[in-house]
């Protein structure tokens, strides 16, 4: 089952979801599938593990990756630059929206109102059953709830990015997987799709899975790890 997104895509989520791991993901999925992709890096709460730290691997792949101007980088503050609403005002291809944790980081997008109006928009929650808050369906829930109110806007469809790190195993990902569709009936909204390890994609048996699966191959890492090799050209060993 292929994923499939185009236009205006807003990624937001718990703190500690991997809202950030998804987009840089998805990003280079589609850029792979020959989308012209850009990404913009609306996380202004989490000073760590923010989609700006992989924009070199991103930019090699031929990835935009659109931030606030260089004096803020380590800021946070509600910045939107002028490259942020221009690219959201004349969207072509996919525009990913990196937004920052819970319903704080999403409070940045009460301010695009006007540039989105009119417009198609998918606003994507991403759900890992193994992190606090989001370990029940009324949790997740609650925190789409508390998302919408700040963001102004109503979320779309559901991600299942179910994963403990490198405890991650393929049971992991098929109860997350029955986790994440719990979560999408109870709130009336699709699984738009689930993620899994690379290197677990191969030995996943995918036939109960009925949405389409995003390989991640993991940038946000510790200082002593070396993020994966995001290029899916390369086949992993």
């Amino acid at each position: 089952m292929e994923l499939e997104l185009t236009g205006i895509v807003i990624i937001v989520g718990a703190y500690g979801s991997g809202k950030t791991e998804v987009a840089i993901n998805l990003a280079v999925h589609m850029n792979a599938k020959g989308v012209a992709v850009r990404l913009a890096d609306l996380d202004l709460v989490n000073p760590y593990f923010r989609s700006r730290e992989a924009r070199q691997a991103l930019n090699r792949l031929g990835i935009d990756v659109v931030l606030p101007p260089v004096e803020y980088m380590q800021a946070d503050l509600p910045i939107l630059t002028p490259a942020v609403s221009g690219m959201l005002r004349k969207p072509t291809g996919l525009m990913l929206l990196d937004v920052g944790g819970d319903d704080v980081g999403a409070t940045v997008l009460g301010a695009l109102g006007d540039a989105l109006l009119g417009k198609t928009v998918h606003v994507l929650q991403v759900i890992n059953p193994h992190r606090p808050y989001t370990g029940s369906v009324s949790g997740c829930l609650m925190v789409r709830k508390a998302i919408e109110a700040k963001a102004k806007m109503m979320i779309t469809g559901i991600v299942g990015n179910a994963n403990v790190m490198e405890e991650t195993t393929e049971a992991t990902i098929l109860e997350g997987y029955d986790f994440s569709r719990q979560v999408a009936e109870a709130g009336n909204i699709p699984l738009v799709f689930i993620t899994a390890p690379a290197l677990l994609l191969t030995r996943l048996d995918k036939k109960d899975i009925h949405c389409p699966v995003l390989a991640l191959r993991r940038q946000l890492v510790p200082p002593w790890k070396q993020p994966e090799m995001l290029d899916p050209s390369v086949k992993i060993a």
